[in-house]
């Protein structure tokens, strides 16, 4: 990490403000085994002639789209933060991937939601082959530049990966990646293919835009974070605004991701999904399609309405 001069007031001022608790809560989990996944994912056993969907940890996500195969904000390491002097500096697993980068099936695509490490993770990114098509926000190029091609996308703007129409879109959050980096964009991605639809919302606190596609596409999947909203609930949604999002958008089903990976917050680590569980009732918890990591959800053929 390079800092400027006059950035160094900013990053001292930070470093005295949180450095304590910081090194606290990371000798805190040092001393706590990282738990293995409790559900182990068959990536080669999925068929193109559905949608199938495991979800890998935190925000990362392992989609066969009907044939188009797509990885979500991939964080595969077991640390993830800074990198100083050949060592990460940041919060340490809870829970270990529910596949290793070596297991994973050859990829059309990573996509980038923004720039957090968490999000998108330089190490896993450099295990990552590099004809890989990486789709990240305007202004995260740089992030994916060892890629053979990269998308750049602004709100609105889609590409093509083979045969499904990816498109960013907007969520509530924002796109630093360095305490003096305000030029990154942020958003999520609608994708669409053979008149299906998922919703990746990345990183998102409360907002109305999620309901705006409810006009645009009937959404089958909405894949929203959960976790990390205590104290941080103007930058993360509670698990009842995420359940509130995907009824908004009209959505069928409800992936909740961004929690019981990294303790990022103060809510317990479990807190999350008993609250969205509780949330969307005995009767709807079908709506929910995974609940724990490594878990594979298959949409249905039929959808039940909303």
């Amino acid at each position: 990490m390079n800092v400027s001069l006059k950035d160094l007031p900013t990053y001292s001022g930070f470093a005295r403000r949180f450095a304590r608790r910081f090194i606290a809560e990371r000798v805190a989990e040092s001393h706590v085994p990282i738990a293995a996944a409790p559900h182990r994912p068959q990536p080669a056993t999925w068929g193109n002639g559905d949608v199938t969907i495991a979800w890998l940890g935190h925000a990362t996500v392992l989609i066969n789209f009907y044939g188009t195969w797509l990885l979500t904000d991939p964080a595969l390491r077991s640390r993830v933060g800074l990198r100083v002097a050949g060592a990460t500096f940041g919060p340490r697993r809870l829970v270990h991937p529910a596949l290793a980068l070596r297991e994973l099936p050859p990829l059309d695509a990573v996509l980038i939601s923004h720039a957090h490490m968490d999000h998108s993770d330089l190490g896993t990114l450099r295990r990552l082959p590099r004809r890989t098509r990486a789709v990240v926000l305007r202004g995260n190029g740089d992030l994916v530049g060892r890629f053979a091609c990269i998308d750049e996308l602004a709100w609105g703007e889609s590409v093509d990966i083979n045969g499904a129409r990816v498109e960013a879109i907007e969520v509530s959050h924002w796109g630093a990646r360095m305490l003096t980096d305000q030029h990154r964009g942020y958003g999520g991605f609608l994708i669409e293919k053979n008149n299906r639809a998922i919703v990746f919302g990345g990183d998102t606190a409360y907002t109305r835009a999620f309901a705006k596609l409810r006009h645009r596409a009937r959404i089958d999947l909405a894949i929203l974070p959960i976790g990390a909203y205590d104290p941080y609930i103007h930058v993360h949604a509670n698990p009842e605004q995420a359940w509130a999002m995907a009824r908004e958008m009209g959505a069928d089903h409800i992936l909740p991701i961004h929690h019981s990976t990294f303790r990022l917050s103060r809510e317990p680590a479990h807190e999350p999904i008993t609250r969205l569980l509780a949330a969307v009732g005995e009767r709807e918890s079908w709506r929910v399609a995974a609940t724990e990591i490594g878990q594979t959800w298959v949409m249905p053929k039929q959808m039940a309405s909303s």
